[in-house]
C-alpha cells in the first residue's frame, strides 16, 4: 500500500514538472503576448498625430466574453503603439508573428495589417506615430477595391545605397471575407523561408531572397541599363517601310466614293409620297394656362400618321444605296521588308553600383508593435497578439485562445443560416462558392487574372443573385487560359494576309450597312413622337 502511495506521489511529480516545463517552454519562446483581457490605457499609446482621429476602445468581441482592441467609428485614421521590453533581433532562429482579427460589420475598404517598428533611435516617437515612422516588417490583411491581400512586407536596408526599400510578397493570399475571428501567422525561418498562414493552414511559401517570391527583389541585379547610354540618330527601329518602287495604278480612282444609288431599285407599290410621317395630335388642346407670350406659340404633338402604318412608306421615296464595285479608297504603297532595319533599341548593361549579395536578409530588429491604418469600416477587433520564437508555440495559442471563438462563431452563423430558410439557403451555397473562389484567385499561376477574378467576386458579394454570373465568368477565364496552354498563342499573321482579308471584313460591314440603308429607305424610321403632359 505503501508502495503505490510512492509511486502515485512519484506520478503527479513528474506530472507538475512536464506542466512546469511546458509553461517554461511558452514563456522561454514568447516574446510578447497581447490578450486584452485588461484595459489597453498605460501599456498601449495611441498616437497624438492631428490625422489619427479614430476613436480606440477596450471591447469585448460579439457574443464572447474575451476582449480586443476595438476600430470603433467608420472613415477614420487610427494609430496605436505597443513597446516591447527590449527590441527583438529578427536574424536570430525561427521568429512567429501572429495575431487575430475580426471584421465584426464585413470589410469592404479598410486595412487590418501590423507595423513592427524599428527602435525609435530610426527616427519616431509612439505619440509621433504615422505612416512614415520607419518599420521592418508589415503583416497582415488589406481589402479595398482591386486591393484584397494579406501583406507581407520587409523593409530592408541596402548596404550600397544606405537606402530603406520595401519588398513585397507576390501573389499573397486573399483575405477571407465573412464576419468570423481569424488568425494570422508568419512564420520566419533561419534558411530565409518565410510561411503565411491564415487560421493555421499554410496559404503561402516563400523564400526571402527569392526574386520570384518578392518585388521588388531583396538582392538587386548585378547589372542595369546604362543611364547615360543614348540611341544613335541612324538606328532605325521600322521593321517594314512603304516600297519606294511602288507605283500607283493609273486605274486606280481615289475619288471614287464607297457608296452609290442603286439604279435597279423602284419605288414600292403604294408608297404614299404626299403623306408626312408625323401629324398633330388632333385629341391635343392647348393647356389652359399656356401663355403665348411666356411659352411661345403652342404647337400640338406628333404622333405616327395614321395612314402610313397600313402603306409601304411616307414622305419622299429616294433610292437606296449600295456598295461601289469601283472604290478602291486611298492608294498606299505595299510594306516591304526595311533593309536598315537593327532592332528595338535598347540601352547597354553596366554592373549596377547598388548590386550586393547576401546570405541572409539583414533585418532590422523591431522596438514595437504598431498599428496604422486608414479604414472606411468600424467593428474591426484585434487580439491576441504574438511575437514568439517557436512555431509551437503559435500553435498552442491557435488551439487555445482563437479556435474555441471560431468553432462557436461558425456554428452560430451555419444555425443563422439555416434559420433563415430556403430564401437564405442560396447564400449558404454563395459564401461556399465565394470562398473556393478565393482560393482559387490565389494559385500562383493565376496571378494575371487575379485582380479581375478578385473584382467579380467583390461584385457578387453585394449583389448575391450575381453568383452565377460570376461563376461564368471565371469559367470563361479558365477556359481561354486552358485554351492558351493546349494550343499556345498564334502567329500573327503576314501582313499581305492582313491586308487581304481586311476587304472581306469591309465588305461583309458594307453590305450589312447597305441592307439596313435598303430597309431604312425602304420603311423610313419613325421617330417618337413628342408628347406633352
Amino acid at each position: 500500500m505503501m508502495r503505490d502511495r510512492q509511486l502515485f506521489s512519484g506520478l503527479l511529480l513528474i506530472l507538475a514538472l512536464v506542466s512546469l516545463q511546458s509553461l517554461c517552454y511558452c514563456d522561454d519562446h514568447s516574446v510578447l503576448y497581447e490578450s486584452f483581457d485588461e484595459p489597453f490605457d498605460g501599456r498601449w499609446i495611441v498616437s497624438k498625430n492631428g490625422d489619427y482621429e479614430g476613436v480606440w476602445k477596450h471591447a469585448k468581441s460579439e457574443g464572447h466574453d474575451d476582449y480586443g482592441l476595438l476600430v470603433s467609428e467608420k472613415a477614420r485614421k487610427y494609430g496605436i503603439v505597443k513597446e516591447l521590453d527590449e527590441p527583438l533581433n529578427l536574424k536570430d532562429g525561427t521568429i512567429v508573428l501572429q495575431y487575430e482579427v475580426r471584421f465584426q460589420e464585413g470589410l469592404e475598404c479598410g486595412g487590418a495589417y501590423l507595423k513592427y517598428l524599428r527602435p525609435q533611435e530610426a527616427g519616431w516617437t509612439p505619440e509621433g506615430f504615422d505612416s512614415e515612422s520607419p518599420y521592418s516588417i508589415m503583416f497582415g490583411p488589406d481589402k479595398c477595391g482591386a486591393t484584397n491581400k494579406v501583406h507581407f512586407i520587409l523593409k530592408h536596408k541596402n548596404p550600397k545605397s544606405g537606402e530603406y526599400v520595401e519588398h513585397h510578397l507576390k501573389f499573397p493570399p486573399s483575405v477571407p471575407y465573412d464576419k468570423l475571428s481569424h488568425v494570422y501567422t508568419a512564420i520566419l525561418k533561419p534558411d530565409n523561408e518565410v510561411r503565411i498562414l491564415v487560421d493555421g493552414e499554410e496559404k503561402k511559401k516563400a523564400n526571402l531572397l527569392s526574386g520570384e517570391d518578392f518585388e521588388p527583389a531583396l538582392i538587386p541585379p548585378k547589372t542595369i541599363p546604362d543611364p547615360e547610354d543614348k540611341k544613335p540618330e541612324d538606328w532605325d527601329e521600322r521593321a517594314k517601310i512603304p516600297d519606294p518602287s511602288a507605283v500607283k495604278p493609273e486605274d486606280w480612282d481615289e475619288e471614287a466614293p464607297m457608296e452609290i444609288e442603286d439604279e435597279e431599285a423602284e419605288k414600292p407599290e403604294g408608297w404614299l409620297d404626299d403623306e408626312p410621317e408625323e401629324v398633330d395630335d388632333p385629341e391635343a388642346t392647348k393647356p389652359e394656362d399656356w401663355d403665348d407670350e411666356e411659352d411661345g406659340m403652342w404647337e400640338a404633338p406628333k404622333i405616327d400618321n395614321p395612314k402610313c402604318e397600313a402603306a409601304p412608306g411616307c414622305g419622299e421615296w429616294k433610292r437606296p444605296m449600295k456598295k461601289n464595285p469601283a472604290y478602291k479608297g486611298k492608294w498606299s504603297a505595299p510594306m516591304i521588308d526595311n533593309p536598315a532595319y537593327k532592332g528595338i533599341w535598347k540601352p547597354r548593361d553596366i554592373p549596377n553600383p547598388d548590386y550586393f549579395e547576401l546570405d541572409r536578409p539583414d533585418f532590422e530588429p523591431i522596438a514595437a508593435i504598431g498599428i496604422e491604418i486608414w479604414t472606411m469600416q468600424d467593428g474591426i477587433l484585434f487580439d491576441n497578439m504574438l511575437i514568439a520564437k517557436d512555431e509551437k508555440v503559435a500553435e498552442s495559442y491557435r488551439q487555445t485562445t482563437w479556435k474555441p471563438k471560431f468553432d462557436v462563431e461558425k456554428e452560430k452563423q451555419k444555425a443563422e443560416e439555416e434559420a433563415a430558410g430556403s430564401a437564405d439557403g442560396l447564400k449558404s451555397y454563395q459564401k461556399v462558392v465565394f470562398d473556393l473562389l478565393n482560393k482559387v484567385a490565389d494559385l500562383s499561376f493565376l496571378s494575371a487574372y487575379k485582380s479581375k477574378i478578385t473584382e467579380l467576386i467583390e461584385k457578387a458579394e453585394e449583389q448575391p443573385n450575381l453568383t452565377i454570373g460570376v461563376l461564368v465568368s471565371i469559367v470563361v477565364v479558365f477556359f481561354s487560359l486552358f485554351i492558351k496552354l493546349i494550343f499556345g498563342g498564334k502567329k500573327a499573321a503576314p501582313a499581305v494576309a492582313a491586308e487581304k482579308k481586311k476587304p472581306e471584313v469591309g465588305e461583309s460591314s458594307k453590305s450589312g450597312d447597305e441592307s439596313e440603308k435598303k430597309e431604312e429607305t425602304a420603311a423610313p424610321r419613325k421617330r417618337q413622337p413628342r408628347r406633352d403632359n
